[in-house]
């Protein structure tokens, strides 16, 4: 999961990577909020340091918004967004953007879609006029679907079917949740791309892809004022849509541990294991996120440390805790190095794991972890993409923009207690879902 911030008028001051406690410091933006008529909902920050703007949509329609049977149409929707208009054909959309000097991409997540923009500032009125154009009389047809139905399916063939850790977190995902939509990947199920319509792809569209669902985050070289007027005129006709089915939410509290055994063609043996954790409404979300530090960001890390060079029994670890708006999963995965037996590897890491929610964490320790989530949350606010996007993303995950301001107090405020707590609290036994890689000769068949 993903998956960056800043304006003219940013003012912010950095925790430096001092071994001493600091005071929190806040992030400073100007952002300019606007909501339509129509609900649909505009962030602008006005930063003039370079001639350009990042243009960024976001739409509520992520897989978390799918029904059975019709898993991974929000992934699709994002290729189909590409396909032209009533007004523009097919092409068109990319042709007249890049043709100003700009370039577009989008990507789909367990909670959102996002398209953005980066472009030079004298194209700002085409991307609205295009973007508001797409939102408005998007083509749907059976030619456009097949075709976008085999590009995706291509797509699930390579990064699941035929990916050995593509295919290992779809197991563990598919293992951890029994009833929630997270259950299920983002690209879908093999079979559900096949049996999508031209109907459910027009039913999805006036659904989730209406201005109320929507929020246009742009930042660079523009006046708000201005941008809110233009932004008005294109999109203010476009009727509001009544609000989507309510997600099912439910998921019942694990009481176990669950395993599975993914057999497939492999070089080295692999564990990847799960933890249900609070989503982004919960405060135990920055606790954890000093976790996934502590745990598995750099050489110094302690499963890092003590699984790839003591012990010697990984090639490589990673950790995640993932940012959902339901409750989520917190992720780790270790490659067991050639003739390491992988119950001594998955010993070792349980042990590492287990060991954080009892023993007290280390100042130093701690303080490092807080000094690199500072730096990653500051570096992703560099450029104008960036800006947009951090702010678009807070938006969808936390409710509001705002949040983004506090975050880093937030992460200054939590104490060692609160770690361990945290740790201690999900990171058990009971609450874990493990897979296995068992490697063969031949792999077997991907998809559902």
């Amino acid at each position: 999961m993903t998956p960056s911030l800043r304006s003219a008028a940013l003012a912010f001051t950095v925790l430096t990577l001092s071994a001493l406690p600091l005071p929190a410091q806040e992030l400073r933006f100007n952002v300019v909020a606007h909501k339509l008529d129509n609900g649909l909902k505009v962030l602008a920050l006005e930063d003039h340091s370079v001639p350009a703007i990042s243009y960024y949509t976001f739409f509520r329609a992520g897989s978390r918004h799918e029904r059975p049977g019709r898993t991974g149409i929000s992934h699709l929707f994002e290729h189909m967004m590409f396909n032209g208009t009533e007004k523009n054909g097919p092409g068109v959309f990319d042709r007249m953007l890049e043709s100003r000097g700009g370039v577009s991409n989008a990507f789909t997540t367990e909670d959102l879609t996002a398209y953005h923009e980066n472009f030079p500032s004298e194209a700002l009125q085409t991307v609205i006029d295009l973007e508001a154009d797409r939102m408005a009389s998007l083509r749907i047809t059976e030619e456009g679907l097949a075709s976008e139905r085999e590009v995706v399916k291509e797509e699930r063939r390579l990064r699941v079917d035929n990916d050995v850790e593509g295919a290992l977190f779809e197991l563990l995902q598919a293992t951890a949740y029994l009833a929630h939509p997270y259950q299920w990947p983002v690209v879908g199920w093999m079979a559900d791309l096949d049996a999508i319509t031209v109907a459910d792809c027009q039913a999805y569209f006036r659904a989730h892809y209406a201005p109320n669902n929507a929020t246009v985050v742009l930042a660079g070289d523009f006046k708000p004022e201005r941008a809110i007027e233009l932004i008005g005129k294109a999109y203010g006709s476009i009727p509001a849509q009544p609000q989507p089915a309510a997600v099912v939410r439910d998921e019942p509290e694990q009481r176990g541990e669950r395993r599975a055994v993914l057999k497939k063609a492999a070089q080295l043996p692999a564990i990847a294991v799960a933890y249900h954790v609070p989503g982004t409404g919960g405060e135990e979300v920055y606790p954890l996120d000093l976790v996934e530090i502590i745990l598995g960001a750099g050489d110094s890390s302690r499963l890092v440390r003590t699984l790839v060079y003591e012990k010697e029994l990984a090639t490589r670890v990673f950790v995640s805790n993932d940012w959902r708006i339901d409750p989520s999963l917190f992720l780790m995965y270790a490659e067991a190095k050639p003739g390491v037996p992988l119950e001594a590897l998955e010993a070792a890491l349980h042990a590492e794991v287990e060991r954080l929610g009892r023993e007290e964490v280390g100042d130093t320790e701690l303080r490092k972890a807080k000094n690199i989530t500072t730096t990653s949350r500051v570096r992703a606010l560099k450029t104008n993409s960036g800006k947009a996007e951090q702010v678009g993303l807070f938006e969808m995950y936390f409710g509001s923009h705002t949040r983004l301001f506090t975050i880093l107090q937030s992460y200054e405020a939590a104490t060692r207690a609160d770690v361990m707590k945290a740790a201690g609290r999900y990171l058990r036994p009971d609450n874990r879902t493990v897979v296995t890689l068992a490697p063969t000769e031949e792999g077997g068949e991907g998809g559902r």
